[in-house]
């Protein structure tokens, strides 16, 4: 009975998500960027400062683990009036929210270097499940993650007062990535 508890203690340990690879962000060739609709002219934003915690193993993607923190001040588009606007209250109130986070367990793929996780995004403090499909290529040992995904900001809490309505921004806010990461 020990021999039998013993090898199921190694089994559990074997399929841990903890034995998986961990991966390290390259800064330098990772982008985060968003973008938007505000009356009726489309744009585009990055988030400077963000990093990502990644466990995987391509032999076991379900397995997986990724945690991505976004400095929610660090948003900016070039337009000096909406990037003085996006860390006030009304917007990713980066004062009381410092930090947007994602967090997801398990790669499902969908056929060749296609995949998706599903995980929770929190914004302004409001939790929401979020599927996110990308494409990963591992090549030796770098991974390279892109992907996009729709978002109602409203859903978020982003976007209060005057902006509330879809009058000036519209509710839709689009996030698209590309990390770049290596095995340690």
């Amino acid at each position: 009975m020990k021999r039998l508890a013993s090898g199921l203690t190694l089994l559990a340990l074997a399929s841990s998500p903890a034995l998986a690879a961990n991966w390290t962000m390259v800064p330098a060739q990772s982008t985060l960027g968003f973008s938007g609709v505000q009356t009726g002219s489309p744009f585009q934003g990055t988030f400077g400062q963000w990093s990502a915690q990644i466990s995987f193993d391509p032999a076991t993607p379900q397995a997986a683990h990724i945690k991505i923190t976004i400095a929610t001040s660090s948003a900016k588009t070039g337009d000096t009036q909406r990037d003085e606007a996006m860390p006030g209250a009304d917007w990713f109130d980066a004062s009381a929210f410092p930090q947007a986070v994602f967090e997801a367990t398990g790669f499902t793929p969908e056929g060749g270097a296609n995949y998706q996780t599903t995980g929770t995004l929190t914004i302004r403090g409001i939790s929401q499940k979020l599927t996110l499909p990308f494409s990963l290529v591992v090549t030796g040992n770098q991974a390279v993650a892109k992907g996009q995904v729709a978002l109602k900001r409203t859903d978020y809490g982003v976007g209060q007062g005057n902006w509330a309505t879809g009058d000036w921004v519209s509710f839709t806010a689009g996030v698209n990535f590309t990390l770049v990461a290596n095995k340690n």
